[in-house]
């Protein structure tokens, strides 16, 4: 309330400074055209305090207006520059600065021109169009510069300025709501394999928010950890919640997992995560996904047929005579004709490995050997 007061008060002192600067000219060019009798001082005075409260008066009343449409161009200014890259904000700042270099030095033919007024309707159109023209070429043309700079000046693959110019093409990684919950990107942060900017948007941490005060007890024990996630990773990795307010379009998406692809797609960035149906739906989208189980399923150690292990099979299996037994990474392994050593430590011999889409699941045989015989 304070700014808009504030802006009203400042934007109506323009509006009179406006009126006793169009009273000067116009004495000016009455004097100098003799269009009109000279004016004398007590005369001015006047004709400029009633044309200085008459376009006080006038701006007083389209403040309102004025204040929202600046308002309404600041938000769209601030969110087209952010959602395009630097480099084309930088390289269009240069380009409108060279164009309005080269626009001062072309007005400077007709800077003595008889009649000022159509002068300075040239100047403003030619600052104009090649001020624009400048940035326009600037702005979508900072990819053929940088390519151009970089053949001007090559660097040799593994050389120090060559590993910058990778960084700066890292994209940023948005984390979803249940890697967070899972836990395990705190750990794969801080080994320092994800890199580039990690984005936590806003709504991942409302939807947390919303999990954490929930009526089931499973779900706000999960939500109270992906806070407790959260708030580690911001503060080991210095990460802050991204403001996705100037991001109009996805201001009509309710799911969550819809937004989050909309972003990816916005920043082009990749999503973490280790929800299978979001790897789904980002893959037929388009969009990049790094998903935590892949990776933690890549990384398991690689077991095969006709290896012997030890294990204590803990339970019984699903058919008959079979019993199950874990691996510390959670592999689950079962034992054929096992089931009469539930609880005791046995020596088994590997028969086959599957690999399915929830994780690997090894089968093996109590006193098995020999590569003949490899059906579970």
């Amino acid at each position: 309330m304070i700014g808009k007061r504030l802006f009203r008060v400042l934007f109506t002192f323009l509006g009179i400074l406006c009126g006793v600067a169009l009273a000067g000219l116009i004495s000016y060019y009455s004097n100098i055209l003799d269009t009109m009798p000279d004016i004398s001082r007590s005369g001015l005075a006047v004709m400029a305090s009633l044309m200085g409260i008459g376009t006080g008066l006038i701006f007083f009343l389209l403040s309102p207006k004025v204040a929202r449409s600046t308002e309404y161009l600041t938000e769209n200014l601030e969110s087209a520059t952010q959602e395009r890259p630097l480099r084309e904000f930088v390289f269009g700042v240069i380009g409108l600065v060279v164009g309005l270099m080269i626009a001062f030095l072309i007005s400077q033919t007709w800077a003595n021109i008889a009649i000022p007024i159509i002068g300075l309707i040239l100047s403003v159109a030619v600052y104009i169009f090649l001020g624009y023209t400048g940035w326009y070429i600037g702005n979508h043309k900072a990819d053929e510069f940088l390519t151009g700079l970089k053949q001007l000046n090559p660097v040799k693959s593994g050389g120090k300025a060559a590993g910058k110019n990778k960084n700066q093409d890292l994209s940023p990684k948005i984390l979803d709501t249940s890697v967070i919950i899972d836990g395990r990107i705190a750990d794969i942060l801080k080994t320092g394999f994800i890199e580039g900017q990690i984005v936590i948007p806003e709504f991942v941490l409302v939807e947390l928010r919303h999990i954490a005060d929930s009526a089931d007890s499973l779900k706000r024990n999960r939500g109270r950890r992906g806070l407790d996630i959260l708030n580690k990773i911001q503060t080991q990795f210095g990460v802050e919640i991204y403001n996705t307010d100037n991001k109009k379009s996805l201001k009509n998406i309710p799911e969550v997992d819809v937004k989050l692809l909309e972003l990816a797609a916005l920043i082009n960035g990749k999503v973490v995560t280790n929800d299978y149906n979001l790897n789904k739906v980002a893959a037929i989208k388009g969009v990049p996904v790094l998903n935590i189980n892949e990776l933690a399923n890549t990384l398991k150690p690689v077991v095969l047929p006709g290896e012997t292990m030890t294990l204590t099979p803990i339970r019984e299996g699903k058919d008959p005579a079979q019993a199950l037994a874990y691996l510390d990474d959670g592999t689950m392994i079962v034992v054929e004709d096992g089931r009469n050593y539930i609880g005791q430590e046995i020596q088994v011999t590997v028969t086959s490995v599957l690999q399915t889409s929830a994780g690997r699941m090894i089968f093996a045989r109590k006193g098995f050997s020999g590569s003949n015989d490899s059906e579970a």
